[in-house]
């Protein structure tokens, strides 16, 4: 018997250490993304229901289930402790009225909050109730809930809180507390006639979560909006309120809890192809106090993927005051230090076109994470070729000098030198491209697909000389394995 039970504990214990070795194709095709998100397998799209509560980051987005094009949207559903290490949760939220068709009452974008002062009165024991709202297609605005940290969700019985509408194209509420008003506020995208210059965002408030009364409507938005109340970072006793657009684009101004009144023209925060839905995270703990921010990469392409699609690393936002006016910049949450690997540096290197090889050519990797202060002194441009290899030039990430512009995968951004000096963080991963110039005023997301094996990095000046002052560059670590 004694040796019964000695064989059968060597099994399991043969069993455990094989069942927790990380296997090693997980996660591991060719463009699938090493520490951006991704969904397993199948189509996803908009960041949906972005709330923090009881230590963990919760992300919902828009997901097929059924395969890798759009429609049939559930709400997908993961969580982190750190922005950075996803673990896949089932499916949160299923279409409406047992609905098999490929857009009918689908479960399309909205937003989430903890309800603090339990209006919706579904609170068990101490666990506050999270609450979902979010756009049945064609069905009206829906609320469903969790009562055990959102691990399950409950459709509410009084669905839905706004009745669907045929003439008014209505979707995408997020919903904040408003603290001088003491109500809630939902802000909804709507196109309220035919027309198109109809299409804007309304404002409706609510005292218990359930009964929303109209207020206004701005023109000029289209879809996924956010509203977002923010402290200029030089200036801490001024509070303006940032209203987003569907495709990142905000305005700048005050909010009363029931009208929202510009003081800005629109600007965009990113000038990129593939950056669109942006949603920031409720619920951030006041000892923290960032506004952390995610997109969607729209039109991405992934080749033979299991998966269709995958999200923007996760930013931090700040206003601040410039000579210029009120602007955000957008940079990395700080969380991506976790995955930094070997590190490269350099200080104060001269480059000189003709004379200089290429002094990073010891760096090569599919995802880095580079660091730079770049002075431009008499060049006429300069940048860098990413993911480049014997055979291919990399793609250009190139500045020029006289058109003051900074160009990436066929989009351009204007970008002015600060005392002279150009500033770039970039993140590569294996399909995507994001970089953050000049402490992150500016920024572009763009995805690629490089070729396999093109693992090479290039940093080149043309017409005269740059200094670069400083250069950082971290292989980054896969979140998944």
């Amino acid at each position: 018997m004694k040796n019964v039970v000695i064989t059968l504990f060597a099994l399991a214990s043969v069993f455990l250490l094989t069942a927790s070795k990380p296997d090693k194709n997980y996660y591991n095709e060719l463009y699938r993304p090493q520490f951006h998100f991704t969904p397993e397998e199948n189509w996803h799209n908009d960041p949906n229901g972005l709330v923090y509560y009881d230590g963990e980051y919760h992300l919902f987005y828009q997901y097929n289930p059924k395969g890798k094009e759009w429609g049939f949207m559930h709400w997908g559903h993961a969580i982190s402790t750190d922005l950075i290490h996803w673990e896949h949760l089932p499916i949160a939220l299923y279409p409406d009225e047992n609905s098999e068709d490929k857009e009918y009452c689908t479960a399309f974008s909205g937003s989430a909050i903890v309800d603090d002062k339990n209006l919706l009165g579904k609170q068990q024991g101490d666990v506050k109730t999270l609450i979902a709202f979010y756009t049945s297609q064609h069905c009206g605005q829906r609320i469903a809930y969790s009562t055990d940290r959102a691990r399950t969700w409950e459709k509410y019985e009084g669905n839905p809180i706004i009745p669907y509408d045929e003439t008014d194209d209505a979707r995408d509420p997020k919903v904040i507390w408003h603290e001088p008003s003491q109500k809630y506020v939902m802000v909804l995208y709507r196109k309220t006639s035919e027309e198109e210059r109809s299409k804007g965002v309304s404002f409706y408030t609510s005292e218990n979560l359930v009964n929303w009364e109209y207020k206004s409507h701005i023109f000029g938005f289209y879809e996924c909006p956010d509203l977002v109340p923010m402290q200029a970072s030089n200036r801490p006793e001024e509070t303006k309120w940032v209203l987003f657009d569907g495709d990142g684009s905000y305005l700048i101004g005050n909010f009363d809890g029931e009208e929202f009144s510009p003081e800005t023209a629109k600007m965009k925060s990113d000038f990129g192809k593939n950056y669109y839905a942006t949603q920031t995270w409720s619920n951030i703990p006041e000892e923290d106090g960032r506004v952390i921010q995610i997109a969607w990469m729209k039109g991405g392409n992934f080749p033979d993927m299991p998966f269709n699609g995958q999200m923007t690393f996760p930013t931090e936002l700040e206003l601040t005051k410039f000579n210029f006016g009120y602007k955000l910049t957008r940079k990395p949450v700080a969380e991506i230090e976790l995955l930094q690997g070997k590190n490269y540096d350099w200080e104060n290197e001269k480059l000189i076109p003709g004379i200089n090889q290429n002094i990073i050519k010891k760096v090569s990797g599919d995802c880095l994470h580079i660091i730079g202060e770049f002075d431009i002194k008499t060049c006429n441009n300069f940048g860098f070729y990413l993911r480049h290899s014997k055979k291919k030039a990399g793609t250009e990430l190139l500045y020029d000098v006289k058109r003051g512009t900074l160009s990436l995968l066929g989009t351009t951004a204007p970008l002015q030198p600060i005392d002279n000096k150009i500033t770039l963080e970039i993140l590569i991963d294996r399909a995507s491209v994001e970089v953050f110039a000049n402490g992150g005023l500016v920024a572009i997301s763009n995805n690629f697909t490089p070729e396999k094996g093109a693992e090479d990095l290039v940093l080149f000046s043309n017409g005269g000389e740059v200094i670069v002052n400083k250069l950082n560059i971290y292989k980054v670590e896969s979140a998944w394995r």
